[in-house]
């Protein structure tokens, strides 16, 4: 009865507060660099080496909680506020939302942050200009995903997802509904992906058949490139792809190395790192993305590094080491980066997206 007249008076509370929430009111995705001043120092290479900085640290994502109301000081509480506090008093708090282990992204045209999380089996959407974050864990139909790995933001703004227990490519339109997917009888467990839009081939690294499947946007298998073993053009458990500049760069993991290909034709153009145990060399390669000035990002996910090639692989300067502090990292998968030269690292172990700010230059072009 208590609880009754509670919830009676709350529910008059709120009435009185005003039902609306304009869109002003919306939660507003923050990064987490305001909170220090040290954080927002922090560049590589350091300041003390007297080099010119290349990279700033941008933040982090780890979930519902970078989502903050923006209210003023003086401002009434409005329905949903009061809302969530009596459901906390009634109910109990939830629990957040918040990322396990990450495992590779996109950003999108509408500069959504798309992230597969293999521990919660979904895909993270932080949606900045809705202000909210979304979960999405159906692959098709009523089914869910169960490893989702690789990501990339196909024609139309659908979303392809490969799951490497379903075995399969799944297909999402921008609002997360289920459409058919691709690839089911074709591949062993697919897990890095890379689009050519304009050639219209999707790359999937099909990991335990040590080859790079190649589809047409229509879902025919028309290649496969490549075989097991050690020499060019050979692979040993590819993991992550990236595409950029009509070339297909493929970690080849288990050969600790990244080589990168003719993405037409399949031919090795060369390939990236050597086996080692020194900061720069590559002993399991994973992530593997470019930037507007033609860098290389590699992520050594054995030295939790996140090494920087230039176009012609050669290695330019390493950001983290092991730990869990702001530009450290704990056994990190994927990487990419974003129409303004943002590098996101799926620090998988840390549960969270480390977010680099790439400032230009540093760098040289090379050619073939």
């Amino acid at each position: 009865m208590r609880s009754a007249r509670l919830v009676a008076g709350m529910l008059c509370l709120a009435a009185a507060a005003g039902c609306a929430t304009a869109p002003e009111d919306r939660p507003v995705l923050r990064y987490g660099i305001g909170e220090s001043a040290e954080t927002r120092r922090l560049v590589w290479p350091p300041v003390k080496d007297d080099e010119v900085p290349r990279y700033l640290y941008a933040g982090q994502l780890t979930g519902e909680e970078n989502f903050q109301a923006r209210k003023k000081e003086d401002e009434t509480p409005g329905l949903g506020d009061l809302l969530r506090w009596l459901a906390g008093v009634i109910v109990g708090e939830a629990a957040p939302v918040v990322l396990q282990r990450p495992q590779s992204g996109i950003t999108d045209e509408a500069g959504r942050i798309l992230v597969t999380d293999m521990s919660r089996q979904a895909v993270f959407v932080f949606d900045e200009q809705a202000g909210r974050l979304d979960v999405w864990d159906k692959a098709e139909g009523q089914f869910n995903f169960v490893s989702p790995a690789g990501i990339v933001l196909a024609p139309d703004g659908q979303v392809w997802v490969a799951d490497a227990e379903l075995g399969f490519i799944a297909r999402l339109d921008r609002r997360g509904n289920t459409l058919p997917g691709l690839g089911r009888g074709q591949l062993i467990r697919p897990t890095g992906l890379a689009l050519d839009a304009a050639g219209g081939r999707l790359y999937v690294a099909d990991t335990h058949g040590h080859d790079i499947k190649v589809f047409g946007l229509d879902g025919r298998l028309l290649a496969t490139l490549g075989r097991r073993g050690d020499g060019p053009g050979e692979f040993s458990y590819p993991t992550h792809l990236a595409f950029a500049r009509g070339r297909l760069y493929v970690a080849d993991t288990m050969n600790a190395r990244v080589q990168v290909l003719d993405a037409a034709t399949g031919r090795p153009l060369r390939s990236i790192g050597d086996r080692g145990m020194y900061v720069g060399n590559l002993v399991r390669p994973k992530g593997v993305a470019t930037d507007s000035e033609g860098n290389v990002y590699v992520v050594e996910s054995y030295h939790d590094h996140l090494l920087v090639f230039n176009e012609r692989g050669e290695f330019l300067m390493p950001i983290g080491g092991l730990g869990k502090e702001i530009g450290q990292f704990y056994l990190p998968a994927g990487v990419w980066t974003d129409a303004r030269n943002r590098v996101f690292v799926a620090d998988m172990f840390n549960g969270r997206i480390a977010v680099f700010q790439f400032l230009g230059g540093g760098s040289e072009s090379g050619g073939e």
